[in-house]
């Protein structure tokens, strides 16, 4: 009987997480909360868990664009090109995202008598984004656990790998990572210049697995 939750955004991380656990995941859950690739994200989401027969529910969270403050709520032109790095990618944090995602994914967990929540955080998020690093998983699955009558488990079982080992792992799963997303800024075509495409460029490079993503070869480098 399947028994797990997935935080599923629709791209590469959380769709090589959907793939790998695909047989133990009951319900997929997509939250909108206003960052400029999210719809993108939640049509590869949607693709994803149709093609898989995962059951997809997608929430409003928009009360973040609305009150939060993020590049990444703030449309294309307000996320910053370079490195996938602390000093260049800070200003696209958004506060305590994953933590609420977390709360309402236990809330829905325990309403449907799952036992696991899956997110996939990677190493590589850690320097940048406090809510991805090990230290939040282990606190947050804690309260998790103490704040629902069954304990229920948080599972973040990428947390200490790569976007290149991630990459590596959903090759040999068989992953289409043509029907994920990354770009911040959210356009049609992957930017290519933005943190976020260069760390995914890389990890395929890294991995030696071919990149099927298309570039936006008219962005200024």
């Amino acid at each position: 009987m399947k028994q797990s939750l997935i935080v599923y955004s629709g791209g590469l991380d959380s769709t090589t997480l959907l793939w790998e656990y695909a047989d133990e995941i009951a319900l997929a859950v997509n939250f909108h909360y206003g960052s400029n690739h999210n719809e993108r994200e939640a049509e590869c989401a949607r693709r994803n868990c149709a093609k898989l027969g995962i059951k997809l529910i997608e929430i409003d969270l928009g009360f973040m664009s609305r009150h939060f403050k993020s590049s990444l709520l703030e449309g294309a032109d307000a996320i910053p090109e370079g490195n996938y790095d602390d000093d260049n990618m800070r200003s696209t944090v958004v506060p305590f995202r994953n933590g609420i995602m977390l709360a309402v994914a236990a809330g829905l967990a325990e309403s449907d008598n799952l036992s696991t929540i899956l997110i996939a955080n990677h190493s590589g998020d850690h320097a940048i984004y406090p809510d991805c690093r090990p230290g939040f998983v282990d606190a947050m699955g804690k309260a998790i656990a103490e704040g629902t009558y069954e304990g229920i488990r948080l599972s973040a079982p990428y947390t200490s790998l790569t976007k290149a080992e991630i990459v590596a792992r959903g090759s040999r799963l068989g992953v289409d990572y043509s029907n994920t997303y990354s770009c911040y800024r959210g356009e049609e075509r992957h930017c290519g210049t933005c943190g976020t495409c260069r760390e995914r460029a890389e990890a395929f490079a890294l991995a030696g697995v071919n990149d099927p993503t298309v570039y936006d070869t008219t962005s200024k480098s």
